[in-house]
């Protein structure tokens, strides 16, 4: 009884810890690490953050935004194809406008808001960076800088982007419009849902069950005649073998093994002498150069 007690407290402490680990939290109270980097302990980050310094080129701040944005795998099902996606996919502000962004992630897994291509004077590696793991809320301050510019936001996590998380930010006018940004622009590469699909399955030609036949002949008379040649090349080594084994049972008669090797290596060195002999004979017939005879005058 005990035991099952034991386990049925375990069991009730498990789901309980399982359950505060996936309530919603406001990542209001996070420590300041200097350069526009904020951060905590329970998933939630800031880089980028800059709620007084004027971008290069802006007399003043021109207007003053929030903005609330969601993402989550619920926002992707209007997108066909995606399993990710932010709640809006368009934004567009002044120039120098100073924006506020509170990001709402309503997954039980990390999420990004991310810009890249600011000014790097100002933003470290040009970059503003929102991020919260599990449901919560998290909220970063960033001033725009002058000119008309479009940027892309999106979910730096590996193939969120890729699945549908991603917008685009016009600063102005803008600067066109980014490809593939989900109910807003044509994707690059188009998913094919259609149902008639055509048949590819390969048709055999006509006279195409001969050729392996043929093919197969040819390869067993190849593999024949090699069969042949080595057959003979064996017969021929066997009767090599029977003529001088009783030279050479008579020549190494009487040895004992030592000597047996030893008579072997003076036959090799005398045979490869002979041919270095031979090869620098020719050499020297071919380089040489025979003396003419001059005509008398």
């Amino acid at each position: 009884m005990d035991k099952l007690l034991s386990i049925a407290a375990l069991i009730m402490a498990f789901s309980a810890t399982d359950s505060l680990a996936k309530e919603f939290q406001d990542h209001n109270r996070m420590m300041d690490h200097g350069g526009g980097h904020l951060m905590d302990m329970d998933g939630a980050m800031v880089m980028g953050q800059n709620t007084d310094t004027l971008p290069g080129g802006c007399d003043s701040i021109a207007a003053t935004k929030e903005i609330t944005v969601h993402a989550g795998h619920k926002y992707s099902e209007k997108f066909p194809g995606t399993m990710f996606a932010f709640d809006k996919q368009e934004f567009q502000f002044e120039p120098c406008t100073k924006l506020t962004v509170h990001f709402v992630n309503d997954d039980n897994i990390r999420h990004q808001w991310m810009m890249h291509g600011l000014p790097k004077y100002l933003y470290p590696k040009g970059m503003f960076h929102l991020e919260v793991t599990g449901p919560g809320k998290v909220s970063g301050t960033l001033i725009f800088p002058p000119g008309d510019k479009t940027y892309l936001v999106h979910c730096d996590i590996s193939q969120h982007m890729e699945k549908g998380m991603k917008a685009q930010l016009k600063i102005g006018d803008g600067s066109g419009d980014l490809p593939s940004i989900p109910g807003v622009t044509a994707q690059v590469i188009q998913d094919d849902y259609s149902e008639s699909i055509p048949d590819l399955t390969p048709t055999a030609k006509p006279g195409a069950a001969a050729a392996p036949a043929a093919g197969g002949a040819t390869g067993g008379d190849g593999a024949g005649a090699q069969k042949s040649f080595v057959s003979g090349l064996m017969v021929l080594g066997l009767a090599a073998g029977f003529l001088l084994a009783p030279l050479l049972a008579n020549k190494f008669k009487g040895m004992t093994f030592s000597e047996g090797v030893a008579y072997v290596f003076e036959l090799l060195s005398q045979a490869i002498g002979m041919i270095i002999k031979i090869i620098s004979g020719l050499v020297k017939s071919i380089l040489s150069k025979k003396s003419i005879d001059l005509p008398e005058k």
